[in-house]
């Protein structure tokens, strides 16, 4: 596992806590049990945010990101019709989705603020 792995499971792990913490109708999996695509698409996460991007890039990288893999905006998160509630600009996200968005890039400063290296 790579180091950018190792901390994209940290950052998944504590985004599955806060959705379960706010009621999150179908909260991610633990990693072990996450789809491919959602790994990856936390490990790109973590890239972003080792190179500076703030909790609103981040989001809208993941939005992009899921735009050109087809998904839409949808009441319900639905992986097999690829709609999410939280395909918005930032600024329309509800406040615990913005809230996620910046534990993620926390975890990931936190994790490497001493770190010459960090990937």
């Amino acid at each position: 596992m790579t180091r950018h792995e190792d901390i994209a499971r940290v950052t998944h792990e504590a985004n599955r806590a806060w959705q379960l913490v706010t009621g999150d109708p179908a909260p991610s999996p633990h990693w072990d049990d996450a789809p491919g695509w959602q790994r990856d698409s936390a490990i790109e996460g973590v890239a972003g945010a080792l190179a500076g991007r703030t909790p609103e890039q981040s989001h809208e990288g993941w939005l992009a990101h899921k735009q050109a893999g087809g998904w839409v905006w949808g009441a319900v998160k639905d992986e097999a019709a690829k709609t999410h509630p939280c395909m918005v600009p930032y600024a329309s996200l509800p406040p615990d989705q913005r809230v996620k968005d910046r534990l993620f890039t926390a975890i990931v400063q936190a994790i490497t603020a001493d770190d010459d290296t960090p990937g």
